[in-house]
């Protein structure tokens, strides 16, 4: 496999996203969904919706979300569309839960490592073509928030998302999922991860944002307050290379707080899920980082 491209640029404006974005020479056509974290009712962290606006606006994307597997303001369809409301996003986009109705939509993991199959929102069959727009930071389970996290946990129903936590068992409740296997559910998020590249193949394109970097997810209502300065936002179109450019950015940091961050990824095995995504072939963590001004 080819050295992947990952585009770099320090400055953190929403104009930037968009020139970082142009760097791939990649058209997103059709019908494109943009995955985002819409944050749940609390978190401090999460990308603000005016600052995605001119990204999103030039894909001429809908945002798209689904539903949480956990309580909160985000389980079900009535309260996400609140939160959405909320946080704005339904004032500058147009919103598509994809879990909103079932039946979900099943996808196959022929050669997943833990998952033969994967539960997304049905609405995802609207869609021509997906931007990740994904928050980097840490992650109570999963060590660190990525790309691989929105195409996996991010793009799952929420029965999917108890499904990945439960590494495939059926029927899981709310306490299976903090009981299972780091390893496997860390290999059980790679899985799903690459049936969404597959279900997309060519038209897909991955933005990481690395700011407001805490080891909490946006996924909480109590989140701790950011432990590293930012760093800048990244652009590729290997889901693989930009997670691992982003540990890697991390890792070369002179910043004291890069420590705490580093000690979320590592206690959870975080490096895993990329080393398990590889090893699927939807990526590389061989890459070239280009900086751009």
């Amino acid at each position: 496999m080819e050295k992947a491209k990952v585009y770099f640029t320090k400055d953190l404006t929403p104009e930037s996203i968009v020139k970082v974005y142009k760097m791939l020479q990649k058209d997103l056509t059709g019908n494109v969904a943009v995955k985002v974290h819409s944050g749940e009712r609390g978190n401090q962290n999460y990308l603000r919706p005016e600052f995605l606006k001119p990204m999103v606006d030039y894909v001429n994307g809908t945002i798209v979300e689904c539903n949480t597997a956990y309580d909160g303001a985000r389980d079900t369809t009535k309260k996400h569309v609140e939160l959405m409301e909320e946080h704005n996003w339904s004032k500058y986009y147009n919103v598509d839960i994809l879990d909103a109705e079932g039946p979900d939509k099943v996808l196959d993991i022929p050669n997943g490592k833990i998952l033969k199959k994967n539960y997304v929102g049905k609405d995802i069959d609207k869609y021509d073509s997906l931007l990740v727009l994904s928050h980097f930071k840490g992650h109570p389970m999963g060590g660190y928030g990525g790309a691989l996290k929105q195409l996996s946990i991010g793009v799952a129903s929420s029965k999917g998302k108890r499904y990945i936590h439960c590494a495939g068992k059926e029927g899981g409740s709310y306490s299976d999922m903090f009981k299972t296997d780091q390893i496997m559910f860390l290999e059980s998020m790679a899985d799903a991860a690459s049936s969404v590249v597959n279900y997309f193949g060519d038209n897909i394109a991955y933005i990481n944002v690395m700011c407001n970097m805490s080891v909490d997810c946006d996924c909480c209502e109590v989140a701790e307050d950011p432990c590293m300065k930012d760093i800048g936002i990244l652009a590729s179109l290997d889901p693989v290379a930009i997670d691992k450019a982003c540990v890697d950015l991390v890792i070369a940091s002179d910043d004291p707080g890069k420590d705490h961050l580093l000690e979320r990824i590592n206690s959870r095995h975080g490096i895993h899920t990329i080393e398990a995504a590889y090893d699927l072939g939807i990526g590389t963590t061989d890459y070239d980082l280009i900086k751009i001004d």
